[in-house]
């Protein structure tokens, strides 16, 4: 398939196939940083240094990274440190195959695919499809995702479905977020504080504290404030400023021998101004904006475009703060019976998150919104009997979950096993209320006259998940015992319910230069038994929105599931393990508030066709099936370590959300895909010497949705494509000890990500979404081991982005003045880090 925008073609590579001869000069000279280093194989052999183990808990137990039979990447303290990583926003580009993107209305919430698996529309009736975990517990909604934890220990990001031990809503993978736990054994004590370009100020402040020999507490707390790269020249807040606070509290209890209690308590703070869209390509004169059509000319007049990012843009009304407040308890007992080991994992969180964005042209101009800022204009006094108030869309969640599991060996029969049990339940509200201002904007061609759009929505749930699983791993007496089976297997059942109540009205403003002004309301004129059946086709041919309603819509859903997994495990000897493995896993289904039907006996949707179904029928699961053969190896005596695995992914019933032509926001989600994926992952980590560490991971995907068929039984596959599934991405980094002194050492370490060519969102046959491809290079210089106060002192030197590359991490087509408009990424920043640790 072929993509063209604005001249360029971007062609989706097919397997086994490099995207171009200049992508693979890049993967070579990136590879270029350590590759020569290998020649000294012999002597690498004889020394007895080797590369670090990596623990990991991605099979809910801790164990080497080489012994888990999982694509995955692991980030440890060291690795958090030295790549600058404090929460899910810093490995944005960091981990091939993952990608991770702000949502576009909301920048407190990040879009998270893994193998180009994820979801493109984030609401409170949908899940998505990377399941999110801190300390084992499932975060459900993906708002304020983007906010920091202050104590992190590890990341970790499981790539694949993990249906059987992890469940529901992981049929892309998971990613487990590990923080640092209390111990008893002596004081601890770190600061780290950062300053560096657009004002960047952070702390992170950290204090283990032993109570007695078997009770410790830990406190952290971390506060950052930035400036953004974009200025408003407006009124209100920049674009992109943002205040972060966050803290933890957790307590750690060997009661007894036997017995061990752990309780955390987390909260965050995150004040941030959204950026805006900055409009790149301007209507097509002959296209069609559906139910902008009308206003896009005028809309473009008053907005400003170009191809490079702009370090200023404008809004008319206040650019107002977005706020996410998250704050959660946990709770884990564990406990040796005698005869296996018991955990009991709870958890309470509550969610608050009010997103303030402005979509307009960033021109600023006063008589061009397409905000959620107070109105005063006609339409408001006739529909509201006043001005229209601020309104910040806002989610509400509250969450709990309990799990129980318990593990055993019987060494005499080779086997190892988990049970368990999981419930969880949630009751959120994205409140979109009372009636406010949306868009107003001129009626081409009659600049007296204006559209303006009020709304009003309110959404509800309440959701609930049961499941029992297990897992048995089989060591036979044979082969040495170097062979190991194991099956999982995980029974599911949702419950799902919302609730739509919505107003949607529109009006036309005409304002004579003389004379009184005067308000239409269309759905009046669309009704009138007289003017009506006149004037339909006409608002029709001229792409005016009409109006609804939804009072008390609700629907109601129950399903159940039942994911297996299977593998094989073969170790060749102590240092070389391959695998081979069926997994499956299941998305849960949902309801689209973004749908314009109420249900399939309403009527045409607001494209003028019948789908059959609308927001109150929803619909239904999507099911995953992976097969996986991988390696995990160490040579030269633990110097040298590679990793790689193949897959291929299938998938059935697949929830494809796609957007109804001629409108700006309705969409149907309907069950009627089929898709598959195959790929090829890879890493290798080289110990050089004693004092240099070069590494690299690669990523390759080919991803293809086979069928797609619609209501009405037609064939429409040609219309989609996989979103943010780069065919090839890499990282390569080079860590290098430069000097060893008596009480100090200088560490470099440079590193650089490659992403490919993507699809954003929106039309797949116009492309104007397309997201190009991008390098960054980065790095950091540290003098670290400095005696003091009893301590050690580091001082660090960091540059992100060195080149200052010009990127895109989103791209829309649907705003009433650009076909296309993109979010950019972040430019060349840089900075100081001074810590001490006791």
């Amino acid at each position: 398939m072929t993509f063209k925008y604005s001249g360029t073609l971007f062609k989706s590579v097919r397997p086994l196939q490099i995207n171009s001869l200049h992508s693979l000069r890049r993967i070579i000279a990136s590879v270029a940083i350590g590759g020569v280093l290998f020649n000294t194989q012999s002597a690498l052999a004889a020394d007895v240094v080797r590369l670090e183990e990596v623990l990991v808990s991605a099979s809910k137990k801790t164990e080497s990274l080489q012994d888990t039979p999982i694509s995955l990447t692991v980030f440890n303290q060291e690795r958090l440190t030295v790549e600058g990583i404090s929460g899910l926003k810093d490995i944005a580009s960091k981990v091939p195959g993952l990608t991770i993107e702000p949502f576009p209305i909301n920048g407190g919430s990040l879009r998270i695919y893994i193998r180009g698996i994820g979801i493109g529309d984030i609401q409170v009736t949908q899940d998505t499809p990377v399941g999110l975990y801190l300390d084992g517990v499932y975060i459900a909604r993906s708002s304020g995702t983007s906010m920091d934890v202050a104590e992190l220990a590890r990341i970790e990001i499981l790539r694949g479905p993990q249906g059987t031990l992890y469940g529901r809503n992981t049929t892309g993978g998971a990613i487990n977020l590990v923080t640092r736990r209390p111990n008893v054994d002596e004081v601890e004590f770190s600061q780290i504080v950062s300053a560096g370009d657009r004002a960047l100020f952070r702390s992170k402040t950290s204090l283990n504290l032993p109570i007695t020999d078997s009770l410790a507490v830990k406190f952290a707390y971390l506060t950052e404030s930035r400036d953004g790269f974009v200025d408003n020249t407006g009124p209100g807040g920049d674009f992109g400023d943002r205040e972060i606070q966050g803290a933890r509290f957790d307590l750690g209890w060997d009661i007894s021998e036997r017995l061990r209690l752990d309780y955390s308590y987390d909260r965050s703070e995150l004040e941030s101004y959204n950026y805006t869209f900055q409009a790149v390509t301007p209507p097509d004169p002959n296209g069609n904006k559906g139910q902008s059509n009308a206003i896009k000319n005028s809309t473009q007049a008053r907005s400003r475009f170009s191809e490079n990012m702009l370090g200023s843009l404008a809004t008319t009304a206040p650019l107002e703060a977005s706020n996410s407040d998250v704050e959660g308890h946990a709770l884990i007992l564990s406990t040796d019976t005698g005869f296996g080991l018991f955990k009991y994992i709870g958890s309470y969180r509550e969610l608050t998150d009010a997103a303030y964005t402005d979509l307009g042209g960033g021109l600023g101009s006063p008589d061009y919104r397409l905000d959620t800022n107070r109105y005063d204009g006609p339409a408001a006094q006739f529909a509201n009997g006043g001005e229209t108030p601020l309104v910040r869309p806002e989610v509400r969640q509250d969450q709990s979950s309990h799990e129980l599991q318990f593990s055993d060996a019987v060494d005499d029969w080779g086997i190892e096993y988990v049970v368990g049990a999981y419930y969880f339940e949630e009751s959120a509200v994205e409140d979109n209320s009372p009636f406010h201002l949306q868009l107003t904007a001129p009626i081409d061609g009659f600049e007296d006259a204006h559209i303006v759009n009020l709304v009003s929505q309110k959404y509800e749930i309440e959701n609930q998940a049961l499941a029992v699983f297990g897992q048995l791993t089989w060591t036979p007496d044979i082969f040495d015992k170097a062979l190991h089976l194991t099956v999982g297997a995980r029974h599911s059942r949702d419950h799902r319910y919302a609730l739509k109540n919505q107003r949607d009205e529109v009006f036309i403003e005409y304002s004579p230069v003389a004379g009184q002004p005067f308000v239409l309301p269309l759905a009046e004129l669309a009704q009138n038994p007289v003017l009506g059946p006149a004037l339909a086709p006409i608002f029709i041919e001229a792409g005016l929105p009409g109006d609804r309603r939804f009072d008390d819509a609700s629907g109601e859903r129950r399903s159940k599931d039942d994911s297996f997994s299977f593998v094989t495990e073969y170790e060749i000897n102590d240092d070389i393990n391959v695998y081979g493995k069926f997994v499956e896993a299941y998305k849960s289904g949902g309801f689209n508030t973004r749908d314009p039907q109420l249900d399939g006996n309403q009527g045409a949707a607001s494209d003028g066709t019948d789908y059959g179904v609308g927001f109150a029928d929803g619909f239904g699961e999507e099911k995953a099936v992976t097969a996986e053969l991988g390696i995990k190896s160490e040579w030269l005596n633990g110097r040298l370590r590679i990793n790689a695995d193949v897959y291929q992914t299938r998938f059935d019933d697949m929830q494809i959300n796609f957007l109804l032509n001629g409108t700006i926001a309705d969409t149907k989600v309907l069950n009627a895909g089929k898709a598959k994926m195959s790929g090829f992952e890879f890493d290798a980590r080289a110990l050089v010497g004693d004092d240099i560490i070069v590494s690299m991971e690669y990523a390759y995907i080919d991803a293809e949705i086979t069928e797609v068929i619609d209501s009405f039984g037609n064939n429409v596959t040609q219309r989609y494509a996989f979103s943010a599934a780069p065919v090839n991405s890499y990282t390569a980094s080079a860590d290098w000890i430069a000097w060893r002194g008596e009480s100090a050492l200088v560490q470099v370490n440079i590193n650089t990500s490659y992403m490919d060519t993507r699809l954003g969102g929106g039309d797949v046959q116009k492309a104007f979404t397309v997201l190009r491809d991008y390098q960054l290079w980065n790095a950091r210089v540290s003098l670290d081991d400095i005696g003091f106060a009893s301590g050690k002192v580091s001082v660090s030197l960091w540059g992100k982005n060195l080149l200052d590359t010009e990127y895109e991490t989103y791209a829309i087509d649907n705003l009433p003045h650009a076909d296309r408009a993109v979010l950019w990424g972040e430019p060349l920043s840089y900075g100081i880090d001074i810590a001490y640790r006791y």
